[in-house]
């Protein structure tokens, strides 16, 4: 049976945004491996003292795309970087280059986002909604666009608790249009100080703007063949490129980077809840394949509304925060990183007031005596400054791992079963038959791997498992030292009244 996938991208013409970041990559890295695209335009904001030409050519020396280079050496000739800037007036895209895409471009993925959860309201609306709109203006300039996929995220509409593969604009406090005319109309700590009543019930800015973004799908993309697709938290890749591929600390990644490295030792999480987690090379087939799916549908019938495709784990094969977190130090104890700087463990809780309590004894105390030792050393203090950075990420998290979401994915699974032989092995993303497992220790392997750069060899396990004792000991020492003088006091305490009495 041939590939329906593989046909539609044929010599096909693909404009993407988000290139640079984790999703692109491999988005870009699996179209010219997997398929035989013509081109591959992708936006990407100029760097002072960097041309945009450096940027595809560092791809050259990156990981992500070796599997890539070693089969088609010249793939990344069919790369072409457009200057541009989400931020900017008109995505910041010359005239010259506007017609270029809209005399060629036949697929648009837009990816571009800004998943910081805290960032003022003023930016998230120009990066995840204002850009939306341009990027849609300029999607109707496109004379030959087959398919147009909008990259939301399975929280855009997380206030409530059962998702469905719908537009929910009836959570929003206000529309789109209107909210985008009061932020150019003021100035923005005015507006800054707006944003609790625009926000309503979204937790942070980035669901809030993600979900005015899918607004502007709803109310300006009509008759683009257009979609949306919203995947839960992505990690690491499982198995293509490479194994455990990540390109950097954000979110939940960083919270497991910070746990192996034995640097947070309390979570506020709840070890129940079901964790929507995805690897990110199935994402990326999701996201391909979702514009196939998108470009029938219009054909069908070009006044359809968008279609949803959400992707989250399968109702037959979920894991908990528990199993993530219980899997990830097993590893680490297994092969133990070599550059850890305790011994790794972490004590989880629901309760913020708890959290504070536990944050105190196991983060801030440690971390204002070791800031103390550094500036003895004469060396910057930055022990209190990194823990500040993670409790924010972690009290950001916090509504996303407190309780169970229940994420409906009719659209996704019938576009999985309506799927050939040939792509179902091609661009995998059946959710149902993930090892959880071997997923787990393939992220730990790619923490370990891409951001400790310590490759897991045998000489650095080793290390790494003295390094391990070491810190045990240490680790069991120290206890002991705080229970016996927290004893000792008790004991005065109790003495000292005894006495009064």
């Amino acid at each position: 049976m041939t590939s329906e996938i593989l046909s539609f991208y044929k010599d096909k013409t693909v404009f993407i945004t988000g290139g640079t970041g984790l999703l692109g990559k491999v988005v870009i890295e699996k179209l010219l491996r997997a398929t035989d695209v013509k081109r591959i335009y992708f936006l990407v904001r100029t760097k002072r003292g960097d041309t945009m030409e450096a940027r595809v050519e560092s791809w050259k020396k990156d990981q992500v795309f070796e599997v890539l280079l070693k089969k088609k050496p010249l793939s990344l000739q069919k790369v072409t970087p457009i200057s541009g800037d989400c931020c900017a007036p008109d995505l910041g895209i010359s005239e010259a280059d506007r017609r270029i895409l809209a005399a060629e471009v036949q697929v648009l993925i837009h990816g571009a986002a800004s998943v910081r959860f805290e960032e003022p309201l003023d930016q998230a609306l120009i990066i995840n909604t204002r850009a939306v709109r341009l990027i849609t203006q300029l999607a109707r300039e496109m004379r030959l666009l087959e398919s147009f996929v909008h990259v939301s995220t399975a929280f855009s509409n997380c206030v409530v608790h059962q998702i469905q593969e719908r537009f929910y604009p009836e959570h929003l406090t206000c529309p789109v249009d209107k909210v985008l005319d009061i932020r150019d109309s003021l100035s923005p700590e005015t507006f800054e100080k707006m944003a609790p009543a625009l926000i309503g019930k979204f937790p942070n800015t980035y669901t809030y703007t993600k979900a005015l973004g899918e607004q502007v799908i709803q109310e300006e993309a009509k008759g683009l063949p257009v979609g949306i697709f919203r995947p839960a938290i992505i990690l690491s890749t499982f198995k293509e490129p490479v194994r455990g591929w990540i390109d950097g600390l954000q979110g939940l990644i960083a919270m497991i980077f910070a746990t192996a490295y034995g640097f947070v030792h309390f979570m506020l999480v709840n070890l129940e809840s079901k964790a929507p987690v995805v690897p990110a090379d199935y994402c990326v087939n999701v996201a391909i394949a979702s514009a196939v799916q998108i470009a029938k549908v219009s054909k069908q019938n070009k006044n359809s509304p968008p279609p949803i495709y959400a992707f989250a784990p399968s109702e037959s094969n979920l894991v908990t925060y528990g199993e993530l977190v219980n899997e990830c130090y097993l590893n680490g104890l297994d092969v133990p990183n070599e550059k850890m700087i305790w011994h790794p463990f972490s004590h989880c809780t629901t309760c913020p007031y708890l959290y504070s309590i536990g944050v105190y004894f196991y983060h801030m105390l440690p971390g204002l005596i070791l800031d103390i030792v550094l500036r003895v050393k004469g060396q910057k203090p930055m022990m209190i400054k990194n823990y500040h950075k993670v409790h924010e990420g972690m009290l950001s998290l916090f509504p996303f791992s407190r309780k169970t979401f229940t994420m409906d994915m009719k659209n996704t699974d019938e576009m999985w079963q309506s799927m050939s032989r040939e792509d179902k092995e091609i661009f995998n993303f059946d959710m149902s038959t993930l090892n959880w497992k071997e997923f787990f220790t393939c992220l730990m392997d790619g923490l370990r791997l891409y951001l400790f750069k310590d490759p897991r060899t045998p000489e650095s396990i080793a290390r790494g498992r003295k390094i391990l004792k070491k810190f045990y000991v240490l680790d069991r020492l120290l206890k002991t030292v705080i229970v016996l003088l927290f004893g000792a006091f008790i004991w005065l305490l109790v003495k000292n009244l005894w006495a009064l009495l």
